[in-house]
């Protein structure tokens, strides 16, 4: 394929402005995808996908479109996530193009996520084409939108190009933008093969798929390839271009697009941003960009019932073969007993694997309280990096804790910056600068620790901007904090899934807060059972479930009184001997109403 007919393109936007619709709309007006075939969000093939109106998993597919002078174009379409969880992967796609539509809700203006994905497309040095979306909808503000875009990437208003992506109105302009503006690849046909892995999936019948750009060379079946990351060697089974359907073909060439399908048996055999090349071959650049998904987020998944851990695995096991991203390794729990300390890239992504595990696989799970990963040092110097507060060692054995902060960017209207201050400074953030893209709009940029936005801190934004505020985020580094680990303690026994790192000020009342909780949610028992929050072991707070009465001298019907106080002096002691012995089950809604209260 001659690559001055090659368009390598992504379409990037914040949440809901549009970019499932307009992909729809270029299938659709190209007739790539048959009428029959042709639904809504046709590129995104998971419930999960349709129902929350989010893309979770890149896809790609090409697009011939016939140009107004007779020439027959290649548009290689790279959809991406819209999800901050899933920034690395938008920016593995963006690398793979050369170009990237940018849409913009006409009736919402920029965003969070407009301005990170703009700075992505703009390090991946790729010419943007802005599009303002939504202009039939009542509350378009047209003009107003396109001034924000053109003050965000300093062009030209008249690049700017007005679309309705639901009706088709003006997508023709587009198409006409993307074969004028984006430039062909720009890779050596005739060199050493060099491929951008930027998604894989898992398929039954060929295991592992690297979909791929081929930047350099070419590539044909039965040739051995292998990648720079791990050097093991692959036979390539077959490779082809990317519909809804695959399309095998005998070669991919330097700027195309495609899959390459060699029966590897994981596909963390084919990590995204990794580097395909030749076996054998010597001396190659890895194609840069490329490093190893670290999780975010960690939360223990346990099974509600214990004979079900072996589905459990298997269950993970399969969701990891489509998710390289999903990390697990088994734990005990003294409290759910045998379970898995699962990493995520953000809460997003925990909810996903959560909803697939219940729908795809029929598991009943518990999963503990949502944490991060801290980095501990002890008292010999030692360095730890911990995921389960539990291990976390007390304070006697530690120098210090630092925990992981991330760069926030909020967008909203001008009249809520007090209000977004406030909220922000509760949660320990760093202010940092505001800016004005418009008179009417603010993005402010803090630091913030990732614990603090991790549970319900955007739904709260959204609160109090009543609707319009956006946040986006980036990690940052580890810093230490003044951090304690508050424990859980049931009759003088600490309950290794309730504990949590916290801040040492907030200690007192997040401890008490739990407490409280605990007590509405442990059923009585026949002898009384004392809930404490402690630091250090040291108790800071206190509830007492109170006990069941047995009424044991209700039999009795007269005598002297010593009777009755025989009996209860009996019972007495068998409440001790009970509570000695007893074991407190704690139930499942206990850890979903701590969940509720911000998990510490």
């Amino acid at each position: 394929m001659d690559q001055h007919h090659i368009r390598n393109f992504s379409i990037i936007a914040h949440i809901d402005h549009g970019k499932s619709t307009l992909a729809d709309r270029l299938l659709e007006m190209t007739g790539t995808v048959e009428p029959r075939r042709m639904r809504k969000q046709v590129l995104d093939s998971m419930d999960l996908e349709r129902e929350r109106g989010i893309t979770i998993k890149s896809h790609a597919i090409r697009i011939l479109y016939h140009a107004e002078d007779g020439q027959e174009y290649v548009l290689n379409l790279i959809d991406t996530p819209g999800h901050v969880d899933f920034t690395y992967e938008v920016s593995r796609a963006l690398a793979a193009c050369e170009g990237a539509i940018l849409i913009v809700d006409a009736s919402q203006g920029v965003q969070a996520q407009t301005v990170a994905n703009a700075l992505l497309a703009l390090d991946n040095e790729l010419v943007i084409i802005p599009v303002l979306n939504k202009i039939d909808l009542p509350a378009a503000d047209v003009d107003r939108a396109a001034a924000e875009v053109v003050e965000l990437l300093g062009c030209d208003p008249a690049e700017v190009i007005p679309i309705s992506a639901k009706s088709g109105a003006n997508v023709a302009a587009v198409f006409k933008a993307i074969i004028e503006r984006v430039p062909p690849p720009s890779g050596d046909p005739q060199g050493e093969l060099r491929a951008l892995v930027f998604d894989s999936l898992y398929d039954n019948y060929n295991g592992a798929v690297a979909l791929v750009r081929v930047v350099d060379g070419a590539v044909q079946p039965r040739e051995k390839i292998t990648f720079c990351s791990h050097h093991t060697e692959y036979e390539i089974d077959n490779l082809g271009y990317l519909r809804l359907d695959w399309l095998p073909q005998q070669q991919l060439t330097a700027g195309e697009v495609g899959y390459i399908a060699a029966h590897m048996k994981d596909i963390k055999s084919a990590r995204v941003g990794d580097t395909v090349i030749h076996a054998g071959a010597k001396n190659i650049q890895p194609l840069p960009g490329f490093y190893h998904i670290k999780p975010m987020v960690f939360s223990g998944i346990y099974p509600a019932a214990a004979e079900a851990y072996n589905q459990l695995r298997t269950a993970l096991d399969k969701l990891r073969l489509n998710d390289a991203s999903l990390s697990f390794e088994p734990e005990q729990s003294e409290a759910l007993g045998f379970g898995f300390r699962c990493g995520f890239l953000g809460l997003l992504h925990l909810e996903i694997v959560r909803e697939r595990l219940s729908r795809e696989f029929d598991q009943e799970i518990i999963a503990s309280t949502p944490n991060v990963e801290y980095r501990v040092t002890l008292k010999d110097g030692t360095v730890q990096d911990i995921a389960n507060p539990a291990k976390v060692p007390i304070s006697a054995d530690r120098e210090s804790i630092a925990e992981p902060f991330v760069r926030a960017r909020i967008v909203v209207p001008a009249e809520y910056v007090g209000t977004v201050m406030t909220m922000t400074t509760a949660r320990r953030a760093v202010y940092l600068n505001t800016e004005y893209p418009t008179t009417s709009r603010a993005l402010m940029i803090f630091d913030i620790p990732l614990s603090e936005i991790i549970f319900d801190f955007y739904d709260k934004l959204k609160s109090i901007t009543r609707g319009y505020g956006s946040l986006d985020y980036e990690f940052l580094e580890f810093r230490e904090q003044p951090l304690a680990k508050l424990e859980i303690l049931l009759d003088g026994e600490p309950v290794d899934a309730l504990s949590a790192i916290v801040p040492a000020s907030d200690a007192y009342r997040l401890g008490r807060e739990r407490c409280e909780i605990l007590k509405e949610a442990i059923p009585r028992q026949l002898y009384e059972v004392v809930i404490q929050a402690a630091v250090g072991r040291k108790p800071i707070a206190r509830e007492t479930v109170k006990p069941l009465r047995k009424d044991v001298i209700a039999r009795l019907y007269g005598g002297d009184v010593t009777r009755k106080r025989k009996l209860l002096e009996k019972q007495k002691i068998g409440k001790k001997r009970m509570k000695r012995i007893g074991h407190v089950e704690v139930p499942a809604e206990a850890f979903l109403s701590i969940l509720r209260i911000g998990g510490k």
